[in-house]
């Protein structure tokens, strides 16, 4: 990975309202990277410097970025979110990301994390709950960021200076947060969670699987059967939601996951490798070779030289 300048593009026009989101953060997200907050599921971003387009991994969640600029990848399909749209993200999924950032104006954020029980709950409160998509759902958005969505935003971060505003004001901000996206985000995103029993519910319920098991060894023949389809359809599917097939989905999660260990938990190439369900050391630094296009410790290395904590 490198941290060298990304490509030109021109800067996104912050609206006003950003000013005090952008102060408040600049004081929370005090580390490059990823940093946890007083509220569980919901972190800091940071970046000081542009990270050219590199391989990540979110868990399902929703991004707001005060200042900066990201553009994510997956397939054929870019998504650009900043002052002035968030991303919304509704399965566990790897893409690629790129940066926009300078230590003058460092990208600054916030993730909340997003689970399918808290959507479906909040869609059966609901009383005139907009329509569940029942086609192929995009697991991945972005949406233009409105002032009501803003103006809750900006009053979950402020509760986050205080241990006991976060306790206490936090949680019903973040169901506010999580309503406001359901009421109005176009493409039902979130929405296609509340219906597990659709084609996409059950890929959710699969990839939420293989980011709980990733190390174990996993049959997709199984997978299919459990989620009601033959092997073909599971396959298809699968690719739908994600651009990628099953077995490069998993590979890509456990080559994600022993970069996360090597990075914030200090752990070997070798350590990493068993942790993750690799049986050959070989086999893993040259797939995580292929991946991330260096080699694990280099690739370690790297992103601790630029204090980079991974999500």
């Amino acid at each position: 990975m490198s941290t060298s300048r990304s490509r030109n593009l021109p800067e996104p026009i912050a609206p006003p309202r950003a000013t005090r989101l952008v102060d408040l953060l600049g004081g929370l997200a005090q580390g490059e990277g990823y940093t946890p907050s007083r509220l569980p599921g919901v972190k800091f971003m940071r970046s000081s410097l542009p990270i050219v387009r590199t391989k990540v991994s979110y868990d399902p969640s929703i991004v707001i970025i005060a200042q900066g600029r990201k553009l994510g990848y997956l397939g054929d399909q870019m998504f650009r979110y900043d002052a002035n749209h968030y991303l919304v993200l509704s399965v566990p999924l790897p893409f690629e990301c790129e940066t926009l950032a300078s230590p003058d104006g460092p990208l600054l954020g916030i993730s909340i994390g997003v689970t399918p029980a808290v959507v479906a709950e909040i869609m059966m409160e609901m009383e005139k709950a907009p329509p569940i998509p029942m086609g192929k759902p995009q697991a991945i958005r972005a949406n233009p960021l409105d002032d009501r969505l803003y103006d809750a935003v900006l009053r979950l971060v402020e509760t986050l200076g205080s241990s006991d505003d976060a306790r206490i004001l936090g949680p019903q901000i973040v169901r506010e947060i999580l309503y406001r996206v359901l009421c109005h985000e176009e493409a039902g995103t979130l929405r296609a969670l509340a219906a597990p029993h659709t084609h996409f519910g059950q890929i959710s319920r699969a990839l939420h699987r293989m980011h709980i098991e990733y190390a174990t060894p996993m049959d997709m023949a199984t997978l299919a059967s459990e989620a009601g389809m033959s092997v073909s359809t599971f396959h298809a599917h699968f690719k739908a939601v994600t651009s990628s097939p099953p077995l490069q989905y998993l590979k890509s999660i456990r080559l994600h996951k022993a970069r996360l260990l090597m990075v914030n938990q200090g752990e070997t190439a070798g350590s990493a490798s068993r942790l993750v369900g690799y049986e050959s050391a070989s086999q893993f630094n040259r797939e995580f070779k292929r991946f991330f296009g260096d080699t694990p410790a280099a690739v370690a290395e790297e992103m601790r030289r630029n204090l980079i904590n991974l999500a």
